[in-house]
C-alpha cells in the first residue's frame, strides 16, 4: 500500500518536476551548434532523453525503497546512534551546509568571480545559484501537493501518511521531497557539470567530492528525523534534474540568455570613500 501511494504521488507531481524543462529544455544540440540555435527561430525539442531518465530513476528508486522508510528510520533513531557526539555534530554541519551553506557558495562565488574577473568563477556562481532556486521552486510545489508527513511528527509508524494539498497551509505536512536534499544535490551536480565543461578530466574527482558530500546531507536528515529515506531519493532526483536542465539551458540552447547577459557582463568597481571605507559598485549592459 505505501509503494502505490508513493508511486501515485509520484504520477500526479511528474508535470510539475517537468517544469523546469518546459522552461529551460529547448535542444539536445552540441556546444558548436548552439550559437547557431540562437539566432534560429526553430522550435527545439521540449525534452531531450536525459532528462526524463534522471528523474525518471529517482522516481523509481523513491517508490523502490519507501518499503523501507520505517525500518530505516527505527535503525537510525536507536540510542546508541543519536547519543554519538561526533555524529551529531557532523549532522548539524551538514544540515547548515545542504541549506544556507549552498546558497552562500554560490552567491560567494558569483561574487568573487566578477570582483575578480574570473569569468568561469562567475559562471561558476551564477548557474549555480540559479539552479538553487529553480529547484526549490520545484520542490515547494511538490511538497504543497504531496502533504506527507514529517517522522518527527508523524512518528516513526506512519510513513504512509500522504494528504493531498496539504503541504500548504498553516500547518502543512513538508516531508516529500527533501529541499535539504534537492539543494545539496542541484549544487553537486551543477558544480561537476561546469567544471568538467571546462575541464572534461577534472570529473573524476569531482563528481564523487561532489556528488558524496550531497549524499551525506541526506543521510544528516534522516539521522535528524526530519525526512523519510524515501523523501531524500526523490530530493535527489529533482535537484540532479532541475540543476541538469539550468545548465544545458545556460550553456547548450540560450548561452545568450538575458540573465546571462545581465550578470556576467556586469562590471565591478570599487572606489574609496572619505572615512577610509570603500563602496562597491556594480554596472550593468542592458540586454538588447
Amino acid at each position: 500500500m505505501r509503494s502505490l501511494r508513493l508511486a501515485s504521488t509520484l504520477l500526479l507531481c511528474a508535470p510539475i518536476v517537468a517544469t523546469p524543462a518546459r522552461a529551460h529544455a529547448q535542444s539536445g544540440q552540441p556546444l558548436a551548434s548552439s550559437a547557431a540555435a540562437d539566432s534560429s527561430h526553430h522550435r527545439l525539442p521540449l525534452f531531450t532523453r536525459t532528462g526524463p531518465l534522471i528523474i525518471g530513476a529517482f522516481a523509481v528508486g523513491a517508490a523502490a525503497i519507501s518499503p523501507l522508510d520505517r525500518a530505516i528510520a527505527r535503525e537510525i533513531r536507536e540510542p546508541s546512534a543519536q547519543n554519538d557526539r561526533t555524529a551529531s555534530r557532523a549532522a548539524s554541519a551538514l544540515n547548515f551546509a545542504g541549506s544556507k551553506g549552498v546558497v552562500i557558495a554560490g552567491l560567494a562565488t558569483y561574487g568573487v568571480g566578477r570582483l575578480g574577473h574570473f569569468a568561469h568563477v562567475a559562471d561558476l556562481g551564477l548557474h549555480t545559484t540559479e539552479a538553487l532556486f529553480v529547484s526549490a521552486g520545484v520542490t515547494s510545489i511538490i511538497k504543497g501537493l504531496a502533504g506527507r508527513q514529517r517522522p518527527g511528527i508523524a512518528g516513526i509508524d506512519d510513513s504512509d501518511d500522504f494528504r493531498f494539498g496539504g503541504g500548504f497551509g498553516k500547518h502543512a505536512s513538508t516531508s516529500f521531497p527533501s529541499g535539504h536534499a534537492t539543494a545539496s544535490f542541484a549544487f553537486a551536480t551543477l558544480v561537476t557539470l561546469e567544471t568538467h565543461h571546462w575541464k572534461p578530466s577534472s570529473t573524476w574527482y569531482v563528481a564523487p567530492l561532489m556528488f558524496g558530500g550531497a549524499a551525506m546531507v541526506g543521510v544528516a536528515r534522516l539521522y535528524s528525523n526530519a525526512h523519510w529515506t524515501s523523501d531524500v531519493v526523490m530530493g535527489a532526483g529533482v535537484g540532479t534534474f532541475t540543476a541538469y536542465e539550468v545548465y544545458r539551458y545556460n550553456h547548450i540552447t540560450s548561452r545568450h540568455n538575458r540573465l546571462n547577459r545581465w550578470l556576467l557582463s556586469a562590471v565591478p568597481s570599487v572606489s574609496p570613500e572619505v572615512n577610509g571605507g570603500a563602496m562597491l559598485g556594480w554596472s550593468f549592459a542592458a540586454p538588447r
